[in-house]
């Protein structure tokens, strides 16, 4: 098979956790984290009657299983076909260990009933496995020839500022699965003040969990407008400028959703939506930041650009650096 064939499974595997993170945000919104209260089974049932919040908990089990099945059979296409070099391979094959790993935590969250480092480090892990698929799914990608080589200043910006931003996201994110997790959504009723003051009192653990998420998103919302602001000043590709909006873009979203999902007292629609829009953001600025490593791209998803050994040194950089 042509190594686009496991590409594509490695792309398909990026949205399909994007869905994925999604359903998870939509299960804990409307409180249907223990609505099977076994696990690996439903109620005894690998088919159980799918209403209420069965309906959403085992959705979102088949969904955790499809991924499984997506992600291992690229992993094999990849091993088979011999893609790219063997790092490509051994960091499929890592993925395929997260992702079970990740699926352990979830039947603990269940069985132990939602301990807030259980069920954070379940999410947190669906994050660094997105974030895994991105840069496989971007040094795959069979269009190499579709660009040339990215400028020494633009690679620069990507490097340093592309992954000071998706690691800064990266931490956000985990800091917002402890806000969820730990039930501390609603633990400032208002905005932009914390219960009525700029600096809340910190002694309380819920206010401080909250009030560090604001924080971190102001210091994260910054860092990526700063990547966005020096790329549209250098001599970057357009494919380049249109991500660097696209994060821009979701920096902004983010942060009316953030509000939204305060003034709504953290309806299930926008706060689903900000955990999506959270995954999204680092997805692009993982895409972002793998560009700069390979030093060229494609106009749809990236690419290495001249050889499999690019490919691999870019692959090696990039796991060191996450």
């Amino acid at each position: 098979m042509v190594a686009s064939q496991y590409y594509r499974g490695f792309a398909v595997s990026v949205a399909w956790t994007l869905v994925l993170l999604t359903l998870g945000s939509v299960v804990h919104a409307t409180e249907s984290s223990l609505a099977c209260p076994d696990w690996p089974t439903c109620f005894g049932t690998m088919m159980p009657l799918m209403e209420g919040g069965i309906f959403w908990e085992h959705l979102h089990r088949l969904v955790a299983g499809g991924l499984i099945l997506i992600f291992a059979a690229a992993t094999f296409i990849a091993w088979r076909d011999g893609a790219e070099k063997r790092s490509v391979v051994r960091a499929a094959l890592a993925g395929v260990a997260l992702l079970l790993v990740q699926a352990v935590f979830g039947g603990l969250t269940v069985i132990y009933q939602l301990p807030d480092a259980v069920s954070t480090t379940h999410l947190t892990l669906a994050f660094s496995f997105l974030s895994l698929a991105v840069v496989l799914a971007t040094v795959t990608s069979p269009r190499r020839t579709a660009h040339g080589p990215l400028g020494a200043d633009v690679r620069a910006i990507l490097r340093r500022w592309g992954l000071l931003a998706a690691g800064l996201v990266g931490l956000q994110s985990i800091i917002g699965a402890w806000v969820r997790h730990s039930d501390s959504g609603m633990a400032c009723p208002d905005f932009p003040t914390c219960l009525g003051s700029w600096v809340p009192p910190l002694d309380n653990h819920f206010v401080a969990v909250q009030f560090t998420h604001r924080v971190m998103g102001v210091v994260a919302a910054l860092a990526v407008l700063t990547l966005m602001a020096k790329l549209l000043r250098s001599t970057a590709a357009p494919h380049v400028r249109r991500a660097a909006l696209g994060a821009g873009a979701l920096v902004l979203t983010q942060f009316t959703l953030g509000v939204v999902s305060v003034f709504t007292i953290l309806a299930v629609v926008p706060v689903s939506l900000h955990t999506l829009g959270a995954a999204a953001l680092l997805s692009v600025l993982v895409l972002l930041t793998t560009w700069g490593f390979m030093g060229s791209a494609t106009a749809a998803t990236a690419d290495m650009g001249a050889s499999p050994h690019e490919s691999a040194r870019a692959l090696q950089t990039l796991r060191s650096s996450y």
